[in-house]
This record gives structure tokens, C-alpha cells and sequence, in this order.
């Protein structure tokens, strides 16, 4: 027996299966093979056809099925992982209306703006945890506000995972997880912030019902089996947006577990019971997958656009032809870079450093004695202090970090910025080859709630290995504050 998991990333879709009774992965693949295009018609916009999803679905799911050769009548459930923060619209029919906005466009920005200020920051503090920002339901009213013919046939409005679980069931849901990630679940009262919508005008009856994770949440109609492969009736169980997704995947589900994401940009998402935030802006709070009412989790999210793609950008502008041998030439190199200090901020504004865009600095270069060794390490170190960092702001926001995992990824992969991170937190990070797609299709298995043996399975299939903090932290230490130094010199000249 099986279960199918999909993450709908906006560059791909991966499909997964794996066995029911261990987790134990079957496949993974990906549609398209090359990206698919985002449209933007304006400078900081960004859209994609829901269809197009769909389509990929459809492609991956036969190909999935065709290629690990399983009988598909043994499948016995679907998870979804999605792009967060997106803005699905459909008429009576269920048709899409427009493009989505997805969640990497800006329009909406002085929306939410003006939404903080008049609503008040201490009303959104404690009813939001958030500012209502850019996300989904400042979307929905720069829809209302600019496309008004549009607006008057909405049906419902959803999120992308919940437009997927739609064409697969017929059934027009969403979950507390997904109204989160819009800036419309209200903890301080355990309910939709109606008050929002209000404010913006958006009528209450848009709003899809809502279902709880990890139960029956539609089954398959014939519609959605007959494009699929899938079988007929079986039910969608679970959806979650990308970084909760991720956790899960990882087995983060409790107070002072984080989850951390070293790619092109890096994320570290940490799991708290404390319904508070002083961090409105630079931290984000989600419904975590397994919130309840009696057992209220949250996922605290902080994003570093410039993570990953600092090193990249060393990699493509070097003689050196591959990460492993530009890490091997930083790991003989001393902690410290011999003075030189790299800050990569170059990928955008930075949400935790207050919206500033403070762009990438090489700094104490010397000609007459560093080496690409040195700009290596020095690049590992400044992402890896620009994670530690980030993990402060989040202790300072009453955010408790007892143990990082994370995925084996490219930067991870490096024991100098594991060593880095691990030493200066002074917390072990253990690493897990796995992926939303997979985690999405084990997350089938938890409608028993049975965390433990989830987590168990993730352990004996997943682990790779762990990193703990060195003991002799001092050169660490002074490098980190040689880095700091000289980012809030920077920052102080913004």
C-alpha cells in the first residue's frame, strides 16, 4: 500500500509515493523539466496559470505510477505541499478567473502597509502575530480595488494547495494553515479575522469551508481520478504550505525544534506553543500542521534572501568547477578567513534587516595574501553568521531553539557552515535527505496522530548525519563578532 504526496513549487511540480506502513520512498519526479514561466506584466509582479499546475499534476502523477511500476488501486491517499501566500479565484464552477498572484509578487505591499497602520500594530500583534503584509488577503483586495469585473464573479478565493485539492475532490475547502498564511486566522480568538476582511470590504462568505488537517478532506471525484491515474474515492488528507511542509518533513513539530532551508535563499522556520510576537515584520508566524485548538502550535518563519546564491555566484564567477572543490579549498583555510569578511545581503531587500537592502560586501581583501580559499570560507562563514543571526532575532521574539534539522542541500552539505552554525548556537543540527513531496505523502499516515512512529520512520530512512557544536568555540565567536561589526556599520549608514 501506498500514499502519494505533490509539492507545487512555482518552478516545478514533484510528485512522491511512498509505502504506507514505513515511509519509505518508492519515487520522486518532477514536471516540467525545464521551469515552469511566471508571467510578470509589471516591474515586481508575478503570475502563473492554476491550470498549468494542474496540467503537471496530471503529467507527473501517470509518470510516477508508470515508472516505480506500482499498482495505482493500492494508492490509499494524497498530500499536498504547496507555494504559499498565493491567491486562487474561481466563479460558481469552479473556474479560475485570472491568473494567480504568487507568492513572490508585490503589488500588494502598500496594501498591507496601510492595513498595519490604520488597523494599529498592536491589535495585529495580538490577533495576527503578523502585519497583514503582502500575502494573500492584501492580494485579494488589490484584485478588488483593480479589477473589479473580475471581483464581482468570485465564488470563492483560495490558496494554491487548496485550488490543487479542488480539481482533485470537486470540493472548494481550506484549512486554518492556509487562512494563516493569507493573514487571516485570528489566535488571540482561535477563528477567521473577519475584522480583516471587514476592513478591506471582502465579503466573509468568500472564504471556502474550512477543514482540519490531517482528516478526510474531499475524496477523489471522477474527474480528478480519470485525469490522474489515481484511484476513484480515495481522500486528500493533508495540505500545508512549502516551509510548514518542510518542517513536517523533518520531523519539527514541537516547542524548540527548527527547521532550516540552506538553498538560494535560506529559511529557518522554528516551532513554538507561545500565541505572542514583538517581530511583526522580520518574523512571520503560520498555523503549524499539527495546531489545534487545545494544543495551539505556530511555525515562526525567517526568511534570508541572500543565502545560497552568494556562493553560487562565487561558484559561476570562479576558475573552480565545483562546490566540493571550493569547499575543499575553504577547509584549509582558518576560521576567520584570515580577516576577510564577506556579507551577503546582495539578493534584495532583506526582510530581516527591516526591508533594507544593503546588497553583498567583500571586505579586508588582500591581494598580497588571501586566496580563492579565502573568499570561499570567508562567503560559508558570512551566510552561515547571517543564519545565526537571524536565529538571534528569532530568541529575542521568545522563540526557544533546542535542535536544527535540515535537508541535504547544497549549502549543508559543506561542514563549514554546518560546524559554523552548530558551534555558534551551541545546538547539534542533524541532517535529513528528504522532500516536501515526500513529506507530504507520509503526512497521510498521521490521521492517527501517531507523531511518534512518524518521526521514527523519518529517523531510520531519512538521517544522513549530525553536526555538534565544537568545543573550542572561540575563533567562531570572534569571527561572528568581526561580522556583526561590520553588517551594523553597514545597516547604521542605510
Amino acid at each position: 500500500m501506498y500514499y502519494i504526496g505533490y509539492d507545487i513549487g512555482s518552478s516545478s511540480v514533484k510528485v512522491a509515493l511512498v509505502e504506507a506502513t514505513t515511509g519509505k520512498k518508492i519515487i520522486t519526479i518532477s514536471e516540467p523539466q525545464e521551469e515552469m514561466p511566471i508571467t510578470s506584466y509589471h516591474k515586481d509582479w508575478a503570475e502563473q496559470d492554476p491550470e498549468v499546475w494542474w496540467e503537471y499534476i496530471c503529467i507527473a502523477t501517470k509518470r510516477a505510477i508508470k515508472e516505480a511500476n506500482v499498482d495505482a488501486s493500492k494508492i490509499l491517499g494524497v498530500g499536498i505541499s504547496y507555494q504559499m501566500h498565493g491567491l486562487v479565484v474561481v466563479d460558481k464552477e469552479g473556474n479560475s478567473l485570472r491568473n494567480s498572484i504568487i507568492w513572490c509578487d508585490s503589488r500588494a505591499v502598500e496594501i498591507g502597509n496601510k492595513a498595519f497602520s490604520e488597523i494599529g500594530e498592536q491589535k495585529c500583534a495580538e490577533h495576527l502575530l503578523n502585519s497583514p503584509g503582502n500575502f494573500t488577503a492584501s492580494k485579494l483586495k488589490w484584485v478588488k480595488d483593480n479589477e473589479p469585473e473580475v471581483y464581482d464573479k468570485i465564488y470563492k478565493f483560495m490558496l494554491p494547495g487548496d485550488f490543487i485539492a479542488y480539481k482533485l475532490t470537486g470540493v472548494l475547502t481550506t484549512t486554518k494553515n492556509g487562512l494563516s498564511e493569507g493573514m487571516l486566522w485570528n489566535y488571540k480568538e482561535n477563528k477567521v479575522a473577519n475584522w480583516l476582511l471587514d476592513y478591506y470590504e471582502i465579503h466573509q462568505s468568500l472564504i471556502p469551508t474550512i477543514v482540519e488537517n490531517f482528516s478526510n478532506q474531499g475524496e477523489l471525484h471522477f474527474e480528478g481520478a480519470n485525469a490522474t491515474g489515481l484511484p476513484l474515492g480515495i481522500p486528500v488528507v493533508y495540505r500545508a504550505g512549502d516551509q510548514p511542509n518542510n518542517a513536517l518533513s523533518l520531523n519539527i513539530l514541537k516547542p524548540g525544534e527548527v527547521a532550516a532551508t540552506g538553498g538560494t535563499s535560506g529559511v529557518i522556520y522554528a516551532v513554538t506553543e507561545k500565541l505572542k510576537s514583538k517581530e511583526t515584520s522580520r518574523i512571520n508566524s503560520f498555523v503549524h500542521v499539527n495546531y489545534t485548538n487545545e494544543n495551539p502550535m505556530v511555525g515562526k518563519l525567517l526568511c534570508i534572501n541572500g543565502a545560497g546564491i552568494q556562493y553560487r555566484w562565487l561558484k559561476n564567477h570562479s576558475v573552480v568547477d565545483s562546490y566540493e572543490n571550493m569547499n575543499r579549498k575553504a577547509s584549509k583555510v582558518p576560521v576567520g578567513s584570515d580577516g576577510v569578511i564577506v556579507i551577503p545581503f546582495g539578493n534584495g531587500a532583506e526582510r530581516m534587516l527591516n526591508n533594507k537592502n544593503v546588497d553583498s560586501h567583500i571586505l579586508n581583501l588582500n591581494f598580497n595574501k588571501h586566496s580563492h580559499g579565502h573568499l570561499y570560507r570567508a562567503a560559508l562563514e558570512g551566510i552561515a553568521f547571517s543564519f545565526v543571526y537571524g536565529m538571534e532575532i528569532l530568541k529575542n521574539d521568545n522563540t526557544e531553539i533546542k535542535v536544527i534539522r535540515a535537508g541535504n542541500d547544497n549549502l549543508f552539505r559543506s561542514e563549514i557552515f554546518s560546524n559554523t552554525v552548530a558551534t555558534l548556537i551551541g545546538h547539534e543540527i542533524e541532517i535529513y535527505n528528504t522532500t516536501g513531496a515526500v513529506g507530504a505523502a507520509r503526512a497521510v499516515g498521521l490521521q492517527d496522530s501517531n507523531y511518534e512512529k512518524f518521526g521514527e520512520n523519518i529517523l531510520k530512512n531519512d538521517h544522513v548525519i549530525t553536526y555538534l557544536p565544537l568545543k573550542n568555540s572561540d575563533p567562531y565567536i570572534e569571527a561572528y563578532k568581526n561580522w556583526k561589526k561590520e553588517l551594523e556599520i553597514i545597516l547604521n549608514n542605510k
